[in-house]
């Protein structure tokens, strides 16, 4: 099987000034002598390219086996979503990249991103449904008794937490830990924005038979004219819990389109990994990557009505 694009390519005209978990970022290259071919109209200070690599993380790990194809698929998920949410300013510049990383890069506005990953949960599962069952909340919010894993909550909740390195543990924080963050203003913006592209994305999923459990947003700041705007990836495998409605059962591990299935295996006795140890995860077997690719671009192509 292919290994895919695992590591930070070669552009032409772009220099790479950050590697993430995923993405790989490149600031327009300025030549000593102020010439050169690239676009006289891409500048350091204002843009940047963002490139999604094949590579994939769980458990705070970024994994030795890369899932083929799943930075084109993020990257085009992504893009489509930025479409459907029209009303919500994105950092999308332009689609006309390199040869070298075609399908998986966008030219995005350089922007001053808040400190905080801004989460969406429509549904009790994950992390929340632990510190529902110890505690009756999630992130401290209180909920009705008698839910269960999957169970869809009343209102979605806004559950934001700080931004951690790469390797870390994201923090939850409470609503009045990002207003000392960011100031009263700015976070009750953050919250209003997260809400309202999950709400609209939920409904757009549901119409096509996939339930949005919850999702993980970023926004930065355009300090050129101060707009707060829509940033990174949105609404995908990585960053969004998606489940097949036609099998969604509260009460029962639900059949999903993300990377669950890779956590699933990793937490099984056939990886013989301990996640509590300091070991890495073991490489993902061929059948793993197969199925998760599979996962990945079944949830586009059920999304967006398009072939991949």
């Amino acid at each position: 099987m292919s290994t895919g694009l695992a590591e930070a390519p070669e552009v032409p005209g772009w220099t790479r000034v950050y590697s993430g978990k995923v993405r790989e970022l490149y600031v327009p290259t300025v030549p000593e002598d102020g010439d050169g071919d690239g676009d006289p109209q891409l500048t350091p200070e204002r843009h940047v390219l963002v490139v999604a690599t094949d590579r994939i993380s769980a458990y705070d790990h970024v994994l030795a086996t890369p899932i083929p194809d799943k930075g084109r698929v993020l990257t085009q998920l992504s893009l489509w979503w930025f479409e459907q949410l029209d009303d919500v300013e994105n950092h999308v510049v332009s689609t006309e990249v390199p040869d070298e990383v075609a399908g998986r890069a966008m030219i995005c506005r350089n922007l001053t991103m808040f400190p905080i990953e801004c989460i969406a949960r429509g549904y009790l599962t994950g992390t929340g449904l632990a510190e529902y069952r110890r505690s009756g909340t999630v992130c401290g919010l209180p909920l009705p008794a008698g839910l269960t894993d999957g169970s869809r909550l009343e209102t979605p909740l806004y559950t934001p937490s700080a931004k951690a390195e790469v390797g870390e543990h994201d923090e939850n924080i409470t609503f009045e830990q990002t207003v000392d963050l960011v100031g009263p203003d700015v976070a009750d913006r953050l919250r209003e924005l997260t809400l309202r592209v999950y709400g609209r994305a939920e409904r757009i999923a549901r119409e096509r038979g996939i339930i949005l459990a919850d999702t993980k947003v970023e926004f930065g700041l355009d300090v050129h004219d101060g707009t707060i705007t829509l940033a990174d990836e949105v609404l995908t495998p990585d960053s969004s819990r998606f489940w097949d409605a036609s099998g969604w059962e509260p009460g029962l591990a639900q059949p999903s389109f993300d990377k669950q299935f890779v956590r699933d295996w990793l937490t099984s006795p056939a990886s013989g990994w301990d996640r509590a140890s300091d070991a890495p995860p073991p490489p993902l077997p061929d059948d793993v990557v197969a199925a998760t690719r599979d996962r990945y671009v079944e949830a586009y192509e059920r999304l967006t009505g398009r072939s991949f």
